[in-house]
Order: structure tokens, then sequence, then C-alpha cells
């Protein structure tokens, strides 16, 4: 039986810290959807279809690895693509309340779906989508945090805001 994990997050966008644990995720499990989950609680920069895009273009070389949307339970999503593992990057200490809060109220509404942690890379422990949005925002260089696709698209999004051509 494949072991088939959901990776779920809002990726926008994706960072190299989220490319770290698709990488590693790949080496325990036998295929990797990630998901980008919709979050009513969080404003996005770039659209659903747009996060698709630049998410299949950092991962066309990878193996077992694909990319989908969802705007429901993830424990529902879960079992429609025969996944029984949700997999969580946790960075900080800061995360793992919540990440938690999450594991402890999807087990409840579906038993057989587990929730696995991986610690983040060293490297990428302090990236995160809010801080490279934010940094990015302002004209900072985030290039070396992001895969190069993202920050070029980053380096778009907010040159056309700013009104730099």
């Amino acid at each position: 039986m494949k072991k088939i994990a959901v990776y779920p997050g809002s990726f926008d966008p994706i960072t190299n810290g989220h490319v770290d644990i698709i990488k590693r995720g790949l080496g325990v499990f036998d295929e990797l959807i990630v998901l980008i989950a919709y979050n009513p609680n969080k404003k996005t920069l770039f659209s659903v279809e747009e996060r698709v895009e630049m998410i299949q273009e950092v991962i066309r070389d990878f193996k077992n690895v694909r990319v989908d949307s969802f705007d429901g339970l993830l424990v529902d999503y879960a079992k429609v693509a025969g996944a029984n593992v949700i997999l969580r990057g946790l960075r900080a200490l800061s995360d793992f309340e919540y990440e938690f809060q999450l594991a402890l109220i999807n087990r409840r509404l579906n038993r057989d779906v587990e929730t696995i942690f991986l610690m983040t890379g060293y490297k990428w422990f302090y990236t995160s989508s809010t801080i490279i949005n934010e940094a990015a925002s302002l004209g900072g260089s985030v290039k070396g945090l992001v895969p190069e696709i993202v920050n070029q698209k980053l380096v778009e999004k907010y040159s056309s805001k700013r009104g730099i051509v």
C-alpha cells in the first residue's frame, strides 16, 4: 500500500523552507500532495492559480509530488485523495501550539488520518511566507529564501503595486 501524505498550507508564496519539507517528506512517503488550502483568515498576495503555477514550476523535477487546492476540511480531502497522513513543518515552539491544536481537531474529525511533523531545516528556521511578503513589499531582496521563480513573481507583483515598472 502506497504511503501518501498531504502537505497543506497557503504557500503564499512557497519558500525554500517549504521546499525543504517537500524534499524530506519524499524520503518518508511514496507520494506527496502539496495542497493549497483555503484559509478564510488570511489575505493572500497570489491567487490560488498563481500559487499552483509557481509550485508546479518549483517541483517539476520532483517525482511523486503533485499540487492541488481545496477549500473544505483537510481530513475530507485526505480521504478522497487516498492519503492517511497530514505532513506539517514546524519552525519554532510558537508553531507547535497552533499545529498541535490542528492535529487534535483533525484526529477527532477522522481517526484514520495521522499528523506527522518535520522540523524545518536550520537554514529556514526563521523563514515564513509572511516575513518574505513583508520584506519584498518594502523592496527588500528575498533572493535565496524562495525559489528563483517565486523571487521573480514577488518582484513583479510588488513593483507593479509600488508603480515601479
